[in-house]
This record gives C-alpha cells, sequence and structure tokens, in this order.
C-alpha cells in the first residue's frame, strides 16, 4: 500500500518527499510491520506550515495527525511524532486487552458526511442549505464500548458510532468540553 504525500499551496521537493516518506514507512515497520495507505498533506499558510497525517490501518481504524511549525521540515516531525505516540498507545492497548479483543463479525455500511454552512449571520434565515463538502463511505463496527473509547482516542475524533457488542444496538462516544469521554446508548433512554 502506498502512502500519498502532496503539497498545497507549495510544491514540495524532492528531498522533502523522501524525508517524509522515509520517516512514516520506518515507523509503520517498527509499529506494525507493513506499510498501510495513507495520506500526507503539507500545506503553507502565509508564513506557517501545518502537515495533516491519515494512515488507514487494517483493523479500520483511521489514525490522524497534525503538526504546524514556520519550517516544512519541523511541521512534518511535529506531526509525525503525534502519529508515532498514537500507533505507540494503539500497539500498547491491543497487547493490553489481546484477551478481550472482540473479533467483531457484523458490520454495518453507513454514509458519512461532513456538512459546512457559509456565513453565521444567516443562520436563523428560512433557506438554509448547507453546502455537503465531503462524502464517504465508512463502516459502522461491532465493537465494546472499550474498544470503542481507544478508537476515539487514538483517531483523534470527536465522535464514534459503533454497534455495541453487548447487546446490538447503534451506540455513540464522544469527547465531552470537559475533555471526558460521553457514551449514548439509545436503548438506556426512558420513553
Amino acid at each position: 500500500m502506498t502512502i500519498q504525500i502532496t503539497g498545497k499551496n507549495l510544491d514540495i521537493g524532492d528531498a522533502l518527499r523522501e524525508y517524509t516518506k522515509d520517516r512514516i514507512h520506518d515507523m509503520l515497520e517498527k509499529y506494525v510491520g507493513r506499510s498501510f495507505p495513507g495520506h500526507i498533506r503539507i500545506e503553507k499558510n502565509k508564513n506557517e506550515f501545518s502537515t495533516n497525517c491519515s494512515v488507514d490501518l487494517w483493523s479500520g481504524l483511521s489514525l490522524h495527525s497534525q503538526g504546524n511549525s514556520d519550517n516544512a521540515h519541523t511541521s512534518v516531525d511535529i506531526a509525525l511524532e503525534r502519529l508515532d505516540k498514537r500507533l505507540r498507545r494503539y500497539k500498547s492497548r491491543l497487547r493490553d486487552h489481546h484477551n478481550n479483543q472482540h473479533n467483531s463479525a457484523a458490520e454495518l455500511a453507513a454514509t458519512d458526511y461532513l456538512v459546512e454552512h457559509e456565513g453565521v449571520d444567516e443562520i436563523n434565515s428560512k433557506d438554509l442549505n448547507p453546502v455537503i463538502i465531503a462524502e464517504k463511505q465508512t463502516i459502522i463496527r461491532e465493537l465494546p464500548v472499550s474498544d470503542a473509547v481507544m478508537e476515539l482516542d487514538l483517531a483523534n475524533r470527536p465522535f464514534l458510532l459503533f454497534k455495541n457488542a453487548a447487546h446490538g444496538r447503534i451506540n455513540v462516544v464522544y469527547r465531552r468540553d470537559d475533555g471526558n469521554i460521553g457514551w449514548i446508548d439509545p436503548g438506556t433512554l426512558s420513553q
């Protein structure tokens, strides 16, 4: 599998591309033993460089990280250090949960949408028609709540939708404003 390395608002040279490619391949080889599909985007905004990394693991988990700096190499280093930390945490949690690991046979396909509305002033207008920015297929996996929390933490996402392995209903875990994890189980809500 390949890792795409692209630039936005800049032409990344061969040196930066090879540096990034070597670092990510060494990291993946160290923790998971092989390369996975992913994307690294290096972007220049005024006087700052931003590097966004995304790697899709075999388990279905997608790890993300970001690094910002006034130097392109430094922003790549910061993003890859954060990705390294997430991979290390993922590997350690897999070891810790090895006995409780649940192989999910049931998965649901769902469409994931990112909706963005231009102009905050127009929110109260009658003709609110947000624009759909991105759409992709995603898998809703059957997981124990502890594994769902682990994936939420490792993927650095605001929420995770999953099928609860204990009873088969759709649940949500999310990151609360106070930094703790919230869990929504619609089956426990009173009607």
